[in-house]
């Protein structure tokens, strides 16, 4: 027989639908909860027990809740004994109060009247969404301020700590989730709909990302950067450049990368700091494209991921110091990190046999474990093109 407990969480899951039919300003109707009619038939004492604990939470005794119907029927076991055979809430009130979530609804009808008061359009959005209503129940007002400031300044240009709207200065970025998805439904025509950033989909100002790069070219840092080779820019600038070089390495790690300080002076040539999968700052740098362009990552499955990510914007890129020879000579028995990644990657046939390699056995050589003396010696032989 159904107990208590089942009723209280059978109950809860009629509760989001009860919340859509306010919006949609149905009247209540009786609300059934489907009970389990079997009984425990070993003993009548053990019978009496289910029935008791089932009634005791009642709107008879406790003068709301869920009503009971019973039914006499005649039993294989028991004899005749009163049976229930409906388990309902007759009115709203009774119902709310069971689940202990008057006042919440009290709030969420004074929510959703005046959303839907301020943005007609967004009923739709609160009928799919009763549960975000709540769960933002006491910021409906700040809520909508923003959005009608984006209502009225679809292309703010500014940064959001400098929008003019009287809110708490880091109150857009904590409820960031949720005036999305409204702007979503109330600007559509003025979103960039293919990015996923806040700031870049509402035309917002950001703080870009930095690229990190060494000028491995005396004569390229003197003629550009007034002999500066260790320099930081944004994105954007550094996709503007047109230096001339021809080479490229990008390290997958920062303390690689300072090894860039002790490689030999190359001509034509600079060194990166890629950062991972951060890699992706780099898709947009159209003057890479003729050139010649080296990665090297650590010998584990992401970085062979990445490397994979770097060709799919650059379909040239060799990798380095990422072979079945390097990482047999300095392995060190270290544990990476599993893969979720399932699609095909861009690898050469012998980069993938590597890859399956670490995959299988979940093997890491990170770049920093591999001897300068190493390093060196492929960087002595590895002549610029001319």
């Amino acid at each position: 027989m159904i107990t208590p407990q089942e009723i209280k969480s059978k109950t809860e899951r009629k509760y989001i639908s009860f919340l859509q039919s306010l919006v949609e300003q149905k009247p209540f109707e009786k609300l059934v909860i489907r009970g389990d009619k079997s009984y425990t038939k070993s003993s009548l004492p053990e019978f009496e027990k289910e029935i008791q604990q089932i009634v005791s939470q009642s709107k008879e005794k406790k003068g709301f809740g869920y009503t009971l119907e019973f039914q006499q029927i005649k039993t294989k076991y028991l004899g005749t004994q009163d049976l229930p055979i409906s388990i309902y809430f007759e009115t709203e009130k009774d119902f709310l109060r069971f689940l202990g979530k008057e006042k919440e609804v009290e709030l969420f009808n004074v929510n959703v009247d005046r959303i839907i008061k301020t943005f007609p359009e967004l009923k739709e959005w609160v009928i799919k969404n009763p549960a975000k209503v709540i769960a933002s129940e006491t910021e409906w007002e700040n809520i909508l301020k923003v959005c009608q400031y984006f209502k009225q300044n679809s292309k703010p240009n500014l940064y959001i700590r400098e929008l003019p709207i009287k809110v708490h200065t880091k109150f857009i970025e904590r409820y960031q989730s949720v005036i999305k998805e409204l702007l979503n439904v109330l600007i559509p025509e003025h979103i960039n709909s293919e990015e996923r950033e806040f700031e870049k989909r509402f035309n917002l100002k950001f703080a870009e990302p930095q690229i990190r790069f060494k000028i491995l070219d005396k004569k390229i840092s003197q003629k550009f950067f007034s002999g500066i080779d260790d320099i930081a820019i944004p994105v954007s600038q550094f996709e503007g450049l047109d230096l001339p070089v021809e080479r490229v390495i990008i390290f997958e790690n920062k303390t690689n990368f300072y090894t860039a300080l002790t490689l030999p002076k190359m001509d034509r040539a600079i060194a990166l700091f890629g950062s991972g999968f951060s890699v992706s700052n780099l898709k947009n740098v159209h003057w890479f494209t003729d050139k010649e362009i080296l990665y090297w990552g650590d010998i584990d499955v992401q970085g062979f991921e990445i490397l994979s990510q770097c060709r799919s914007y650059f379909s040239h890129t060799e990798s380095i110091l990422m072979d079945k020879t390097t990482f047999q000579k300095f392995f060190e028995n270290d544990m990476g990190k599993p893969t979720n990644i399932s699609v095909g990657l861009n690898l050469t046939k012998q980069e993938l046999q590597l890859y399956e390699l670490l995959k299988v056995n979940n093997w890491r050589l990170e770049q920093e474990k591999i001897p300068l003396f190493w390093v060196k010696i492929f960087f002595d032989q590895y002549k610029p093109k001319t």
